[in-house]
């Protein structure tokens, strides 16, 4: 699998997953606001790996910086509100910057280039941790299943999501690698395809069988093909274990729920936040209008419709069986 996201000298190297499965596109990120716009675009996306393109570009920022000293705080401050501004659900990112900055008041008084490669130390750690956590949470994953199993997933929370292995795709991986999948249902994840585009992509490179589903076809997928689990990803996970996630989650949760089929999220401790009381409390963002109006491009509707586009849903913790984390599988009444 291919890197997702590399410091090359002063600059950030991103995977353009825009332009997934076509082209394998790389593309050098010099600035803060080109690192905000391809976190819009979605060309980083998953929110694991948001928060550690943000602690990238901050550093890449820091390093880069030649002017005043004095300076330099405002410019920091203004930095992370830019990158904070992108993706609102997705509280990955906001831990990212905090942790950044942490960082950056405890080392200000340091030489200016002594700073940006403390900065740039933490940002890589960063990223190694989240592929320690990712594996360590796919192990605690794969346990919940049996082998032979038939495995149905939603949107893409695989190694191009995080910095590696991924979350409900690396509960698959680790399933895989013990012989646990038999195959796995992607649902293609519209408006933007991220299961169709990524997902399907991911699992086989990894020669993991993939069958790949519109979103509505899921109800009739479980009744008909023996699904032995539902994973899901999570961009936020409120304190009662409400959940956020991709738009049609927690449609796949009321179907798992009526069908008897254990449905399980699996997502770093990371993106739980406990100042949240439950999902009411979660802002959902809600984007562009022509991604649902328009595929490639291309419009498949009447221009000019009114649309509700948010990009995601909040599953409510009844419906979770468990939440599969590095630290762990929780299970409600879940206490973070």
């Amino acid at each position: 699998m291919e890197k997702t996201i590399y410091f090359e000298e002063d600059a950030v190297v991103i995977l353009d997953q825009t332009k997934l499965p076509g082209q394998v596109v790389f593309e050098k990120i010099e600035t803060i606001d080109q690192a905000a716009e391809a976190i819009k675009k979605l060309k980083v996306r998953g929110a694991p790996l948001i928060g550690v393109a943000a602690a990238f570009a901050l550093a890449m920022a820091v390093k880069k910086y030649s002017g005043p000293e004095q300076v330099l705080e405002a410019n920091f401050r203004d930095w992370k509100n830019t990158l904070a501004s992108t993706r609102p659900t997705a509280v990955n990112l906001f831990w990212a910057l905090e942790r950044m900055e942490r960082v950056y008041r405890e080392n200000r008084k340091k030489p200016l280039a002594e700073l940006g490669n403390t900065l740039k130390a933490e940002a890589e750690a960063m990223y190694q941790e989240d592929i320690e956590a990712n594996k360590a949470l796919g192990d605690f994953g794969q346990e919940l299943l049996k082998p032979g199993s038939t495995v149905l997933t939603i949107c893409n929370a695989g190694a191009l999501a995080t910095c590696g292995h991924g979350t409900a795709l690396g509960v698959i991986r680790s399933g895989a690698q013990r012989g646990k999948i038999d195959r796995v249902y992607a649902c293609e994840t519209r408006p933007l395809l991220q299961g169709a585009r990524l997902t399907v992509w991911e699992l086989m490179q990894d020669k993991i069988p993939v069958t790949l589903i519109t979103d509505n076809m899921a109800g009739y997928t479980m009744k008909t093909k023996k699904i032995d689990a539902v994973i899901a990803g999570a961009d936020c996970i409120a304190a009662n274990g409400d959940t956020a996630n991709k738009i049609g989650t927690s449609t796949l949760a009321v179907l798992a729920d009526y069908y008897d089929i254990p449905f399980y999220i699996a997502a770093p401790m990371s993106t739980i936040n406990t100042e949240l009381p439950s999902g009411d409390s979660i802002p959902i963002e809600e984007r562009d209008p022509d991604e649902v109006r328009q595929i490639r491009g291309s419009f498949v509707t009447v221009p000019q419709v009114e649309v509700f586009s948010p990009a995601f849903d909040v599953t409510s913790n009844e419906l979770i069986d468990a939440i599969i984390t590095e630290k762990g599988v929780f299970r409600p009444p879940y206490a973070f």
